[in-house]
């Protein structure tokens, strides 16, 4: 009885031991070559192993790429749909969707000490780096002085970006109180198609007409869809509004 329980004991901690042992080997590789020599699922089988402590992660990680199709898909997906996938609960899918936000906080973190935009092309490239990891519509207000240099960049609203009743008011008081000279309107398209509705353009007609009441002038409003963006002021969509030279030119 004793030697069958013992034979038996061993056969329960055996594939825990080899588990333990494989996912120190995908760490140690990790810290050796990063995840650059990892393929997509061995990055979320990585991932998984702070999430799901005890069990074998590269099979859901498997399920997770079939199911969704791509790295950047997975960590994209609603929490209630990677829930769906066998292996997935609640803190599994909390630490996926962070990745993406996380992603955000670093580079607007790295950015931090860039204080002044010198043209559209680096303003665009900035503001698309406050979308990362939004699935929802969301509104960035970016604020200038008379050189050029940012006094506020932040989210003005989250929703309908076409309903600028609803955070006009927000972006005035902040033009006022931090005493800018120039505004560039940001904001994202969460389909990926970064060219400008109809409402679009009626949008920044009224942010343009608002913001000119505290004499504050806005100078481009970007449309991000994805990693891509469209300036307005850059492709002369509204020549009536972004028609001047200005010293960012």
């Amino acid at each position: 009885m004793n030697n069958t329980g013992n034979l038996s004991g061993e056969k329960k901690t055996l594939p825990q031991n080899m588990h333990g042992g494989h996912r120190d080997r995908v760490k140690e590789l990790f810290l050796k070559a990063g995840l650059d020599s990892f393929s997509s699922h061995a990055v979320l089988e990585l991932l998984l192993f702070y999430a799901i402590p005890q069990k074998d992660t590269n099979l859901t990680a498997h399920e997770l790429m079939k199911k969704f199709g791509s790295l950047s898909a997975v960590f994209d997906a609603p929490q209630e749909e990677l829930m769906k996938v066998k292996g997935i609960g609640k803190s599994a899918a909390i630490l996926i969707k962070m990745i993406p936000q996380l992603c955000r906080r670093y580079e607007e973190d790295l950015a931090c000490g860039q204080k002044t935009i010198f043209d559209y092309d680096e303003a665009g490239k900035f503001l698309v780096k406050k979308f990362i990891g939004r699935s929802n519509e969301v509104v960035v207000l970016m604020l200038l002085d008379s050189r050029e240099r940012i006094l506020y960049c932040d989210v003005v609203s989250e929703g309908n970006a076409t309903a600028a009743n609803i955070y006009i008011k927000a972006v005035v008081r902040l033009a006022a109180r931090y005493d800018a000279v120039y505004a560039i309107l940001a904001h994202n398209h969460p389909s990926g198609e970064c060219l400008p509705s109809k409402q679009d353009l009626d949008t920044t007609r009224w942010v343009y007409d608002a913001l000119g009441t505290v004499d504050v002038r806005l100078i481009d409003h970007i449309i991000v869809g994805g990693s891509d963006y469209v300036s307005l002021a850059n492709s002369r969509v509204l020549p009536e509004l972004f028609n001047q030279e200005l010293d960012l030119e």
